[in-house]
């Protein structure tokens, strides 16, 4: 089992998952972060630190498109290893559906 960051993510990019990380495992996009599948050692910790919800593990139905998301990305985006200020409207984007498909971006984060 590994944990992933699924599409509630995008666009709210809180950070409190990286900071207790005990793997430095997240890397960061534009508008969301990703996990190493390859890296994670599932221990779990990250998960109740997400305010929206958006780390899962990769044995729920349905995660397959996430576990391929936060791989390929992970080898392209760079590596967090610190907490960061959420984007100023993250509030807003919390419950907004469909955000892949409207507002997903595959350019990298901050290096």
């Amino acid at each position: 089992m590994t944990y992933l960051v699924d599409e509630k993510c995008i666009k709210c990019k809180f950070t409190d998952c990286v900071e207790v990380c005990p793997v430095d495992c997240f890397y960061e996009g534009e508008n969301m972060l990703v996990i190493n599948p390859d890296e994670c050692i599932d221990c779990g910790v990250c998960e109740p630190e997400c305010p929206v919800e958006a780390i899962v593990p990769d044995t729920i139905e349905g995660t397959e498109k996430w576990l391929e998301i936060n791989t390929k990305y992970s080898e392209i985006w760079p590596n967090i290893k610190e907490k960061k200020e959420a984007p100023a409207d993250a509030k807003d984007w919390e419950k907004v559906p469909n955000k892949f498909e409207k507002h997903f971006s595959e350019k990298g984060g901050e290096k």
